[in-house]
């Protein structure tokens, strides 16, 4: 299934990249997804490239309560976002990689940062959500789909205060 999220950032795009590479608002949103333990990794540098490796475990109240057996009481999520230098207007470009440990579900596309504005950027991501289970697949698909999508709404929603109190 193809997944296509756009997150609306009120900053310029070379902020928006020190914020993405921030452990502390990266531990933040995190801990906002609901994240019951988590570990942040970033290397790398907001001036050239960087990568922001984080890794979480979910309570399964998201998923339908007919597939949770599959899954068990937690999910464990590895998502790896993978930034390229900035050009010269500040957009960027990466790879994202999200892997749900215990469950057949593996999301993996591009990432793309863009000004959009005086004081505003975009952060989109495009990629391919699969399931390996032939009979649950789409179901599994559609409920992670759903997943990911409330995760990077409350990412958004972290980021826009994160940017008001840090200003």
């Amino acid at each position: 299934m193809r997944l296509n999220v756009t997150l609306e950032l009120p900053t310029g795009a070379h902020d928006a990249a020190l914020l993405l590479s921030d452990p502390d608002y990266v531990h933040a949103k995190v801990r906002a997804s609901g994240a019951l333990e988590q570990h942040v990794d970033i290397t790398g540098s907001p001036d050239a490239e960087f990568t922001v490796t984080t890794r979480r475990s979910l309570p399964t109240d998201q998923i339908p309560s007919h597939l949770r057996g599959f899954v068990g009481n937690s999910i464990d999520v590895r998502q790896v976002e993978a930034w390229e230098a900035a050009a010269a207007d500040g957009s960027r470009v990466g790879t994202v990689v999200l892997d749900i440990a215990g469950a057949p579900v593996r999301l993996s596309g591009r990432t793309r940062l863009v000004p959009t504005g005086p004081g505003a950027s975009t952060v989109s991501y495009d990629g391919d959500l699969r399931s390996t289970l032939p009979l649950f697949g789409s179901a599994i698909e559609n409920a992670a789909a759903g997943a990911v999508k409330a995760a990077l709404e409350v990412e958004q929603d972290v980021a826009r205060r994160w940017i008001a109190d840090h200003a």
